[in-house]
Parts: C-alpha cells; sequence; structure tokens
C-alpha cells in the first residue's frame, strides 16, 4: 500500500515539472492545496491557489522559464495522509540544450491527502551552492544531465 501512496507522490510531483514545463499556471494551480505554498529558489513565496495562478501566469507570460529536470532522491510518508519528497533538479533555459549549473536545487515537497487526492501544500527550491564541496554540484549536474539526455 505504501509503495502504491509513493507512486502517487511520485504523480503528483511529475505532473508539477510537466504544468511548469509546459508554462501552464492554471494546471500547478490545481495540484496545490487550497492553502498551498511555493517558495522559489530566490525566496520568493505564493501562498494559495489563486495567488499561485496569478503570479504564474504574469511570469510564464513575461518571461522564457527555464525547463526542469529532475532526480528523486526520496520519499517519506509522515502520517497516511502526509508525505515528503526530496529531489534534486536542475533547469534548462529557453532555447538552450543544457542544464545551467548555476540554478541546480534541491526541491522538497510536502503532500497532503484531501478527500483521497493528493496535493501539494508546500513545495521549496533551495539553492544546490555546495560551496564548501563544489564536486558535489558537479556530481548532481552530471547526474542530471544523464536524465536529460536519456529523455531525449
Amino acid at each position: 500500500m505504501e509503495q502504491e501512496k509513493a507512486q502517487e507522490i511520485v504523480k503528483l510531483y511529475q505532473d508539477w515539472l510537466t504544468a511548469w514545463n509546459n508554462r501552464n499556471a492554471a494546471e500547478m494551480s490545481n495540484l496545490f492545496a487550497e492553502q498551498g505554498n511555493l517558495i522559489g529558489f530566490d525566496g520568493s513565496q505564493i501562498s494559495g491557489r489563486k495567488e499561485l495562478e496569478e503570479t504564474l501566469s504574469t511570469i510564464f507570460a513575461h518571461h522564457a522559464t527555464a525547463s526542469y529536470v529532475a532526480l528523486i532522491r526520496e520519499i517519506r510518508f509522515f502520517s497516511p495522509d502526509t508525505a515528503w519528497l526530496k529531489a534534486d533538479a536542475g533547469m534548462v533555459p529557453s532555447g538552450g540544450t543544457d542544464i545551467n549549473p548555476a540554478f541546480n536545487a534541491v526541491q522538497s515537497m510536502i503532500a497532503i491527502n484531501v478527500d483521497g487526492k493528493w496535493l501539494v501544500s508546500i513545495l521549496q527550491n533551495t539553492p544546490a551552492t555546495f560551496y564548501a564541496a563544489p564536486e558535489l554540484k558537479d556530481k548532481m549536474t552530471d547526474e542530471l544531465r544523464q536524465i536529460l539526455a536519456d529523455n531525449n
């Protein structure tokens, strides 16, 4: 049963990545709980579905956003209806073909089950700068580049 739930959490995260990569703010916001929160790479914070859709619609309309490539590292369940996912993520600039390591991140997603549907409660992007261990940044980038190559 937990394996089945883990697959649902993976799907939720992958749907979020797909919605971002398709620049679809409505689809992204529908994946969030009503009072869900998104914490951006730069520390910006968006609260609630309505603000999420409005803010992302504006961003997508005015900026050529990069696409995500991600590697899920871990999923944990804190209760039957609360899960945490951790992933490494890289971004391919719009029109580009390679990951820009300066924008590598560790993403944390808290998902909650609301009336039988898994939704994002919190999604946080943390810059993966690895100041004290630059070889870890190189390793992450190499792994993400492999995923990018496998998907093309």
